[in-house]
């Protein structure tokens, strides 16, 4: 959720955010005409409840007088007294039934509100490009592709290399759970335990702490998150325990320090976590059914920092420069690119993909992924440090960073090591997670 003083402030700039998005920027004025709402209806029943604490006040007052009086034998000073107070109950507009409305018609308001800002995107950073999937701009190409021709190689996708290698098995995971569903076994799954391995040393190398997240979590943390606005259709649901799987450890983090004033005067805090995750890839029918570069369920090794907000521009080139060392280690090529404004999703103010080149296909796709969330998500779930600058409190920012998922580096791990004889060279780095060996092969040694 956007702050409401900068859209007081300055809506312009969020228009034009919501522009550069693709989104309606007409959504801006219609929450500043709630706002108003909102405030005046909150500047009447506040005005209210102290008229109705001062008529109480002055008829407790009448009544102890009156009562006072008739203890007194004076009869026509209590009638007296007993009459004013009766009059000002019978004058008093704004009574019991008139304020109860008014507190209905705040709390109706306060809840469209609140409905209206949580459509309002992350206002975007200077220089994120405006348009959509396809209008990225290209920050660095990093590495070559090879020249499978030259090498008399006739180029094979990750879905008959890992058939051949009895590492991958559709079948059984369409048999067992349906489509998009997969098993890994021996080398594959091998493969998975080397890449989540190597995360976790990098990450440690980095200062990361580890974790281990709740892949259940109530809908107020997937909400903070900023899971269940425009993505909801993705998330898998349990409505009889009114929980939601995750599709990234990124939520579990967000979430561990929910509702906290936490310490940032010794520097950023920075997490990471091997999750299990669970996306229904709704909207993707067509979309990458062979193999497992698109699946239901999946491993992933994420980074998350919370810092403060001047930090979350030097903390998102740190993301990069770690995803970036995985992917060297990892020996592919790949590409960095700065992701349009439309593409986006509603929480990152800034995005940007790692894309690995994937030869069967002949173009770069997504490995890694690292957001820049400034203080969307952390407003949202109530995460704030002592100002530094004064007193009180502020919102932090808080940023992720993909270091590798199990299947979509299994998928250009195969493709671009794959050799003449069907085997698939490992490299360097995942080497002492698969007890040194060189090479995948079919007979598994």
């Amino acid at each position: 959720m956007i702050d409401i003083k900068l859209l007081r402030d300055d809506p312009e700039r969020v228009r034009k955010s919501q522009r550069a998005r693709g989104e309606d920027d007409t959504l801006v004025d219609q929450i500043l005409e709630l706002d108003q709402e909102v405030r005046a209806l909150r500047t009447h029943v506040e005005s209210t409840e102290a008229e109705q604490n001062r008529i109480s006040k002055e008829v407790g007052r009448l009544v102890g007088m009156a009562k006072r009086a008739d203890k007194g034998g004076d009869l026509e000073a209590a009638q007296r007294f007993m009459a004013e107070s009766k009059a000002m109950r019978d004058q008093n507009h704004h009574g019991p039934r008139a304020l109860g409305e008014a507190r209905g018609q705040l709390a109706l308001a306060q809840e469209q509100f609140a409905k209206e800002m949580r459509r309002i995107g992350n206002v975007i950073v200077d220089g994120v490009p405006t348009g959509g999937e396809e209008d990225f701009e290209l920050r660095q190409t990093v590495g070559t592709p090879r020249d499978f021709a030259a090498e008399g190689i006739d180029v094979k996708d990750h879905v008959e290399l890992g058939t051949a290698l009895g590492i991958i098995d559709l079948e059984r995971g369409a048999k067992v759970a349906g489509s998009r569903f997969y098993y890994l076994k021996g080398d594959g799954a091998r493969l998975e335990y080397a890449l989540m391995g190597l995360c976790q040393q990098i990450a440690a190398e980095e200062g990361f702490v580890p974790l281990v997240v709740p892949n259940l979590v109530k809908g107020q943390t997937m909400a903070g998150a900023g899971f269940l606005d425009s993505h909801a259709d993705e998330v898998y649901q349990l409505p009889a325990d009114e929980l939601y799987l995750t599709g990234t450890s990124e939520v579990g983090l967000a979430g561990y320090h929910l509702d906290e004033i936490i310490d940032l005067s010794d520097g950023p805090l920075r997490y990471t976590a091997t999750s299990t995750c669970y996306r229904r890839e709704a909207g993707s029918h067509g979309k990458d059914t062979k193999g497992i570069f698109r699946v239901h369920q999946f491993q992933k090794t994420e980074m998350f920092v919370y810092c403060r907000p001047e930090d979350a521009e030097a903390e998102h080139d740190n993301l990069l420069r770690i995803e970036r060392r995985i992917l060297d280690a990892l020996e592919l090529p790949y590409r960095i690119i700065d992701v349009a404004a439309g593409d986006l999703g509603g929480p990152a103010a800034r995005k940007f993909d790692c894309e690995a080149w994937v030869p069967s296909q002949e173009r770069y796709r997504e490995l890694t992924s690292t957001s820049n969330c400034t203080t969307f998500q952390a407003r949202r779930l109530g995460i704030r440090e002592r100002d530094p600058q004064g007193s009180g409190t502020r919102v932090v920012a808080t940023l992720n960073g993909t270091m590798a998922t199990n299947t979509r580096p299994i998928v250009a791990l195969l493709e671009n090591h794959q050799q003449a004889d069907g085997s698939v060279r490992v490299p360097d780095a995942l080497r002492p997670w698969l007890g040194g060996r060189e090479a995948l092969t079919a007979s598994g040694r």
